[in-house]
Formats: structure tokens, C-alpha cells, sequence
């Protein structure tokens, strides 16, 4: 069936580069999902009116946060290029696509899990520091339990962003679907090659949008 409507199509080396896919995605979504709570955490903490407030080191890594925010990925993946070459030792290949991944997602996340931790109730936290909570309490018993839902609904539009760009590391030399997609669909102007790419992208944005909303569901108990 396949082979009838896409003649073209390599099943081998789709399923290698959908591995690649899954690969980059995957691992990088650990390594954001880690730095994006710690952004997180810091940029509300440190935010006026809460419990380690500091204006200085909130504008300091706000900064930081909103640079690489706003730093295209693909101009990001050429200016890391000394920086990935030095730690990863090639600037080919899924692994090498990783650090750009991870650098061009985490801040974004790391908004997104603030936003979720301005929802937590004052008061709550307020009650805990009252009875006298520690400040490792408040955060793992009051602030991350309370925001979960919109961390984890957060992570999901991450990771959904996250396949976006593991096609555009694909197309300069990373592999994955993007790199399948390019060069032996659009390359070789095989449209039918492409068209595959994309719809197995789609399938795979679809599958995380589905798992993301089913465990929000379940951590939401509004």
C-alpha cells in the first residue's frame, strides 16, 4: 500500500531517520525539561514579592532567557557551531544537533514553567511559609505539585517545537525526518519522498499533543 502511493519511499531509511527524530527529541526534551524548572524556578523566585527576591538576578537571567529566546534557531545552530564542535567533536550527525536543541528550547520552556508557577495560589504558599516550610518544601510540596498541569502542558508545546526544529537541524546536516524529507525528497525531486516526511512529522506531533493532554487531564484536578 505504501509502496503504491510513495514508489519512491525507502522504508529502511525512514525508519533510520525517524529514529534520529525520536533520538534528538527525546533526549533533549530530558535536558530541557531539567534547566527549563531550574530557569523556571529561579526567574519566580527571584521575582519581586517572592521568597529569594532580587532584581538584579532576576534581570540577569531574564536576560539571558530572553536572548536565546529570541535568537532564530537556525542563525543559534551557526553560532554555536565552535561550541558544539568543541564538546561533541563534529558538527554532523544527530548528536552534534543536541546542544542547539537544547540552548534554543530551554528559555522558552523556562517561560512557560513560570507562567505556571504565577498561577500557584498565593495564599497557599503564603500558609506554608506560616508554618514555617522550608524553602526546598514550599518549592517541591506547594509550587511544583500546584503548577504540574502547566508544567507538563508547557512541556508539551516544547516538544511539539522541538520536532519543528529537529527538521531544520536535519536539513544542515543532523539527520532526522527534516534531513530525509530535503535531501532525498526535495533534492532529488522526489515529491512523493517529502510528502511521506511531513506526514510522519504530523503523526509525530500528533502522538505528543495526545500524550500531553491526556497526563494534564489526569494531573488536573480542577
Amino acid at each position: 500500500m505504501i509502496e503504491a502511493l510513495f514508489p519512491n519511499v525507502e522504508m529502511d531509511k525512514f525508519w533510520e531517520k525517524t529514529y534520529e527524530t525520536l533520538y534528538m527529541t527525546g533526549i533533549s526534551l530530558v535536558f530541557i525539561f531539567i534547566f527549563g524548572i531550574l530557569l523556571g524556578l529561579l526567574l519566580f523566585l527571584t521575582s519581586k514579592g517572592n521568597i529569594w527576591h532580587n532584581q538584579f538576578i532576576n534581570w540577569m537571567i531574564a536576560a539571558v532567557v530572553n536572548i536565546f529566546r529570541a535568537i532564530p534557531f537556525v542563525i543559534l545552530i551557526i553560532l554555536l557551531i565552535p561550541f558544539t564542535k568543541g564538546i561533541m567533536g563534529t558538527m554532523i550527525g544527530p548528536n552534534a544537533a543536541l546542544p542547539a536543541l537544547i540552548i534554543g528550547s530551554a528559555p522558552f520552556y523556562a517561560r512557560m514553567v513560570e507562567i505556571g508557577l504565577r498561577e500557584v495560589n498565593k495564599g497557599v504558599i503564603e500558609a506554608a511559609q506560616a508554618m514555617g516550610a522550608r524553602t526546598s518544601t514550599i518549592i517541591f510540596k506547594v509550587l511544583l505539585p500546584e503548577s504540574m498541569p502547566a508544567i507538563v502542558s508547557g512541556l508539551t508545546v516544547t516538544a511539539i517545537a522541538l520536532v519543528g526544529y529537529t527538521a531544520i537541524a536535519g536539513i544542515i546536516g543532523a539527520g532526522g525526518l527534516g534531513n530525509y524529507a530535503h535531501q532525498y525528497g526535495f533534492v532529488r525531486g522526489n515529491n512523493d519522498v517529502t510528502l511521506f516526511g511531513t506526514i510522519a512529522i504530523l503523526i509525530i506531533v500528533f502522538i505528543i499533543q495526545f500524550i500531553g493532554d491526556f497526563i494534564t487531564k489526569r494531573l488536573d484536578k480542577r
